[in-house]
């Protein structure tokens, strides 16, 4: 998979928060070689940090790694240390993804953005493939062990819109935004020919869960909503936004 268009909507979506040119303090978690960081500096007055699970991978001159394993230990970093987070396809190499997520939360200034991205399962091709084969795009038969840890094969976590997005407001985040990096053109066909009867059977499940298990209110019908919106069917990467308050 590319990274690099996931990268570019990051810098967007960060570009578009007015207080952006305020921002000096920039986290990164699994920032790899660093490529999000150099984007990221290129365009916000920001000192950036990075943790990760090793700093073999970091390319850039200077850039100091914390070390940690996140799957164990907490962030690094003192209580509202940064104005900026972003995790980019890294949720779903954890155990404990929501433990992460309260982390970003402790770490933010009130105000600061955070941003995660992780591979959209909901794609159509991704809901065919679990249809037919019984495990969603990127996360196919992993090998007991000896996996790599950065490397799709590291993959162990599929999460939908659905649970990234409860997991930011359960840390305390008020809401989360969600966008993709962009659309997959494999998608589009299977658009055009389930989209109705999407619509029908999601309207249909909607009132079930509304009337019969009572299972949406006003704070989560907007995210359930989103599971079966045009961009979740056809969107490579899900991005999602949220702001500490």
């Amino acid at each position: 998979m590319s990274i690099d268009g996931i990268h570019d909507k990051v810098l967007e979506l960060l570009l578009a928060e007015p207080s952006a040119p305020a921002w000096r303090t920039y986290l990164d978690i699994g920032a790899g070689r660093g490529s999000l960081i150099a984007k990221v500096k290129s365009k916000l007055a920001v000192t950036a940090s990075v943790c990760d699970y090793t700093d073999t991978l970091m390319t850039l001159p200077g850039q100091k790694v914390d070390i940690a394993n996140l799957n164990h230990d907490p962030l690094p970093y003192a209580d509202a240390s940064f104005d900026i987070v972003t995790a980019t396809e890294v949720i779903e190499h954890l155990e404990d993804f929501r433990r992460v997520v309260r982390e970003i939360h402790r770490v933010l200034k009130p105000g600061g953005v955070c941003i995660l991205s992780t591979p959209n399962i909901l794609n159509l091709n991704s809901r065919l493939r679990f249809l037919w084969f019984g495990f969603w795009n990127l996360f196919g038969p992993l090998p007991v062990k000896h996996s790599a840890l950065y490397s799709t094969g590291g993959h162990i976590n599929p999460v939908s819109w659905f649970y990234v997005a409860h997991a930011l407001m359960d840390a305390g985040f008020p809401g989360a935004t969600p966008h993709i990096d962009r659309v997959q053109r494999s998608s589009l066909p299977k658009l055009v020919l389930l989209y109705p009867l999407i619509k029908l059977f999601a309207a249909w499940a909607m009132r079930k869960e509304r009337h019969r298990y009572h299972t949406l209110d006003e704070a989560n019908e907007p995210l359930v909503r989103a599971m079966n919106s045009v961009d979740m069917l056809v969107g490579r990467t899900i991005i999602a936004k949220a702001v500490k308050a």
